[in-house]
């Protein structure tokens, strides 16, 4: 994954460092990256974990579980949060504020701040962060936090998914590699209705 991200093979260097380097980014950023890549590992039974371990139930290869977790992570109410809070903060008088509430966390997510700690914000960031907290009481999710990372160190546009992405399959294996452990298929059962104001002509 680090590889497909960078274009370049990190071998045995560290993951974040190979990060950093591969986005010529200033040696400080190298510790933000590593920190990103632990916070975003896993996230109990997220959307992308559940399809990836829905994948492996089948008995697929870990590689299509991986890819099963990618697909979901892609849509705009997950991973692809990023673009939407990318596009907020390159024109912050939008009336919504993405990425500033997670209905997981009514108090705020905790890995936002974790993130951005010692992170050097771009001053138009830092006043938005503001801003909204003052405004609504709002924290920024961890989506916010890793576009935020993105900026403040000038790391190629799309890395916050990117780091999503990389940090997530780490967590996403596990949760494959148990659920093939357990040999037995992920198979809900559905209920059909007929709703009361639908009939056939």
């Amino acid at each position: 994954m680090a590889a497909a991200a960078s274009g370049t093979d990190p071998g045995a260097t560290p993951i974040h460092r190979h990060l950093a380097a591969a986005w010529s980014a200033p040696a400080s950023a190298a510790d933000a990256i590593r920190r990103a890549l632990v916070l975003c590992a896993d996230h109990e039974l997220s959307s992308s974990a559940f399809a990836v371990r829905v994948t492996a139930s089948t008995g697929a290869t870990l590689r299509n579980a991986v890819i099963a977790g990618l697909a979901a992570l892609s849509g705009p109410y997950h991973g692809g949060m990023t673009e939407r809070v990318r596009t907020f903060l390159e024109d912050p008088r939008m009336q919504s504020y993405p990425g500033f509430r997670h209905r997981l966390y009514p108090d705020g997510d905790p890995r936002g701040p974790a993130l951005l700690e010692n992170v050097p914000l771009l001053s138009s960031d830092a006043t938005t962060l503001r801003a909204i907290e003052n405004a609504t009481g709002e924290k920024p999710s961890i989506d916010t936090a890793l576009v935020m990372l993105e900026r403040a160190y000038g790391l190629p546009a799309g890395a916050a998914f990117t780091l999503f992405a990389v940090g997530r399959t780490a967590g996403w294996l596990a949760h494959a590699i148990e659920q093939r452990s357990q040999s037995s298929l992920i198979r809900p059962r559905a209920r059909y209705v007929v709703a009361e104001d639908q009939h056939s002509p």
